[in-house]
């Protein structure tokens, strides 16, 4: 008997609880860390050189605790719950980011922001609760929706953290996020709800043994090295998209002002296209749309890394934005399918390793080839791995019969 028939209507208030939660946590996140290194500029006299260093340790060490200690929490998730995890995420979360605007120095900055990458995950986990309570006819629309939760929360947050910041201070945003991330923390312990029968440590199968019982276990590690690839492509342009529009307009007009729309513009577009993109992937299949997405994500970096107007550049990633929206949600949605309900947990901590990954390599990769060459050049990069990376998966997702997705 499927979730539908056992729990009708049960799992649409845990959805919207734990979308809103989900948009909180990236509301929060984007609230602060556009803020972060003019942070850690008031803390003390740092050369520039030390700031970017300080920032950079501050950017990544989340990332690198987040890595580390995701498979040891989503092998927690998968005998204790989902729910646990959300709770436990949005909990020390609202700890750590409040006293992060607490911090009298950097080195507490740095290390609030490991600890805070140890316990984080609480999209993630958000998503694999739902992939465990939606019915599997709605599956792509949820896991879309779950997606833009973040989108959407990414796009709020700078607008709000930079006009508390400008008059406030750059302590108050995170101050603000650790109350919304209590508040989260309530909502999700009082308003979600979680079939989940606990699983003894000698009863659950090792991961190892699930991968051998998978149909396909190299679709699995596909969308393990797939979703690495789509969070690099984001973060090697992330850290330098307003010193390229900086350059493509000459430093000449409101710079910050051009940078913030255009970084703005393919959440936009995500926003824009999810829905529908999640309706296509109920009808047509998750890897129909993940390769279709891959390539034309290439093919809009090819005019992006020509270009020679802000304006033009804004344009191309606002059509990227589009092309985003059948790339992250494709790859949960084709976890969700392929996996045995009891893996959920481990495998998407999995996942979210190779997201921290995928953010530490992008941010390397897109600071030194903008070093060693030019700003068009990380474009050109970026999109030539999206390439390769679209190759493989067309090669390891081929239909293995006319119907297959």
């Amino acid at each position: 008997m499927g979730v539908e028939e056992q729990y009708p209507n049960g799992w649409h208030r845990t959805f919207y609880t734990l979308w809103l939660g989900a948009f909180i946590t990236g509301a929060g996140y984007s609230m602060t860390m556009p803020f972060i290194s003019l942070f850690i500029s008031e803390l003390g006299n740092f050369s520039h050189f030390q700031l970017n260093i300080y920032s950079g340790l501050a950017f990544g060490a989340t990332f690198v605790s987040q890595a580390i200690v995701s498979p040891l929490w989503g092998n927690l998730a998968d005998r204790k719950g989902r729910k646990l995890m959300c709770m436990r995420a949005a909990g020390v979360m609202a700890c750590t980011i409040f006293c992060v605007g607490l911090a009298r120095n950097v080195w507490w900055i740095i290390g609030m922001r490991f600890l805070q990458g140890a316990f984080s995950g609480y999209i993630n986990n958000a998503t694999a609760l739902m992939a465990g309570e939606t019915p599997r006819s709605h599956s792509g629309w949820v896991m879309s929706a779950m997606t833009t939760a973040g989108v959407a929360g990414n796009l709020v947050g700078p607008l709000l953290g930079g006009a508390l910041s400008g008059v406030f201070g750059y302590r108050i945003p995170f101050f603000i996020t650790g109350g919304l991330m209590f508040l989260n923390f309530l909502g999700t312990t009082f308003l979600t709800k979680e079939h989940f029968v606990p699983i003894k440590k000698e009863k659950m199968k090792p991961i190892g043994q699930i991968f051998k019982e998978l149909d396909s276990p190299g679709t699995i590690i596909a969308m393990f090295f797939t979703t690495m690839v789509v969070i690099s492509s984001s973060m090697s342009i992330t850290p330098i998209i307003s010193l390229y529009v900086k350059s493509l307009m000459g430093n000449h007009g409101n710079v910050a002002f051009v940078a913030g729309i255009v970084a703005a513009t393919p959440g936009l577009g995500t926003l824009i296209a999810a829905s529908k993109v999640g309706h296509t992937m109920d009808r047509i299949g998750p890897k129909v749309v993940l390769r279709t997405g891959l390539m034309v994500a290439f093919v809009l970096f090819i005019p992006m890394t020509f270009t020679h107007s802000a304006w033009s550049l804004a344009f191309w990633r606002f059509l990227l934005g589009l092309a985003n929206a059948a790339l992250t949600p494709a790859i949960q949605t084709v976890l969700t399918l392929d996996v045995p309900t009891e893996a959920f947990g481990r495998i998407f901590s999995l996942n979210q390793s190779f997201q921290a990954a995928g953010a530490v390599l992008g941010s390397i990769i897109g600071s030194v080839i903008s070093g060693l060459f030019n700003y068009p050049m990380v474009f050109a990069v970026t999109g030539l791995t999206l390439l390769v990376n679209a190759v493989v998966i067309w090669v390891v997702l081929r239909p293995r019969h006319p119907q297959a997705s």
